[in-house]
């Protein structure tokens, strides 16, 4: 617990002396040392270079090796996985991305160890060990045992996914749900680093809100929280990949915005999500009035959400963040109508590499909490 308590302190408030650390925590000055000796003789923390302080001591600050641990993230996308290699803090060193063909497990798992080889290949020589893998991907994850319930875009029941990849690969393997995942790396690093709680919007193939509260992130009794995306939005809809109609993602995930502009505009497959933004900012009135229709309809889902959290703020990310405040303008007064108080800000992740480090999130995630330590899996 108490190495727990000294990690996340580092990791949120940067470095830090050992007498800062002992009046932060309430822990003694002795438990502080024993703690942090070991923490050092670990690698998990480095010693900085000491400051001036009070009477001419100059206290020596405490921070997180970020350099000295490593991670690997994978998101299974539909047809590829994206991959990346990061430090503790989830920065990207490198990255890759490897193709499949059918999602079948086998398939994917032939991918995946594919592309932990590439990504070990192009470690540098100097970087630390690789603490484990984050694999993440739509659907009802059980992330305790590492199993993948039910994934409706991949056609995936009951499989043990983590035990397969790590009995592959001999590391130790996390599965969570893509945007849970996502909003765990917010948690750890990103834009909720400084946030109690706080929502994780996720607009791409799909729609997902995951939700912080207290440093944990909200799983639900069966794994199937944050299914924004199948609100129904409106009973008679489009069909959803999970086989119901008018789910809220059927109408508005970035893949359904993106084909109703292309067939109200009588375009091509070439015309993607970046021609629609241009387009957009143009003064093309279809692809303004689609986006705002778009942000309006999320936001009518998403204020229930807030009266029900009561977040701090919302993180957006995914593919859909390329439309811009064509799509958060509406989003924001769509908040302000249905919430019951004042909603919390939009705030959008433009990162380009988001999905891959919120999985790494999975594995650096056993770093600060030593009860998962050996992974999900092991």
């Amino acid at each position: 617990m108490n190495r727990r308590l000294i990690l996340n302190l580092v990791r949120r408030e940067g470095p830090l002396s050992r007498a800062e650390i002992a009046v932060a925590t309430g822990l003694s000055p002795a438990a502080v040392t024993f703690v942090t000796t070991d923490l050092l003789s670990e690698g998990y923390l480095i010693e900085g270079n000491a400051t001036a302080g009070a009477a001419g001591r100059r206290p020596v600050p405490l921070e997180i090796n970020y350099a000295g641990h490593l991670a690997i993230g994978i998101k299974m996308n539909v047809g590829s996985l994206e991959c990346v290699l990061t430090d503790l803090s989830t920065a990207p060193l490198s990255s890759v991305t490897v193709e499949f063909g059918d999602p079948s497990p086998a398939t994917v798992l032939d991918a995946a160890e594919r592309a932990v080889w590439r990504l070990k290949q192009s470690t540098p020589e100097e970087a630390g060990e690789l603490t484990g893998i984050g694999f993440s991907m739509p659907g009802s994850i059980d992330a305790e045992n590492g199993i993948c319930i039910k994934s409706h875009r991949f056609f995936w029941e009951n499989v043990p996914f983590a035990k397969m990849l790590r009995e592959r690969v001999n590391v130790p393997v996390w599965m969570e749900d893509d945007t849970r995942a996502f909003a765990l790396a917010q948690h750890l690093f990103g834009l909720g680093r400084q946030h109690k709680v706080f929502a994780a919007l996720a607009i791409g193939v799909g729609i997902g809100c995951a939700t912080v509260v207290e440093g944990t992130v909200h799983r639900g009794a069966h794994g199937q929280a944050g299914k924004l995306g199948h609100a129904r939005h409106r009973l008679e809809g489009p069909l959803c990949e999970c086989g119901r109609h008018g789910c809220l993602q059927a109408f508005y995930s970035e893949n359904a915005i993106v084909e109703r502009w292309r067939r109200e505009k009588g375009l091509d497959a070439a015309s993607d999500r970046f021609a629609m933004t241009a387009a957009a900012f143009a003064g093309d009135a279809v692809a303004r009035e689609i986006l705002q229709e778009a942000g309006e309809g999320i936001g009518q889902h998403l204020g229930t959400m807030v009266d029900i959290v009561d977040p701090e703020i919302i993180i957006v990310g995914g593919e859909a963040v390329t439309f811009g405040n064509f799509l958060f303008e509406p989003m924001r007064r769509a908040l302000e109508v249905y919430c019951f108080t004042t909603p919390p800000p939009i705030v959008p992740d433009e990162r380009d590499n988001f999905w891959s480090s919120g999985a790494a999130a999975l594995a650096t995630q056993g770093i600060f909490d030593f009860e998962v330590l050996n992974g999900s899996a092991s």
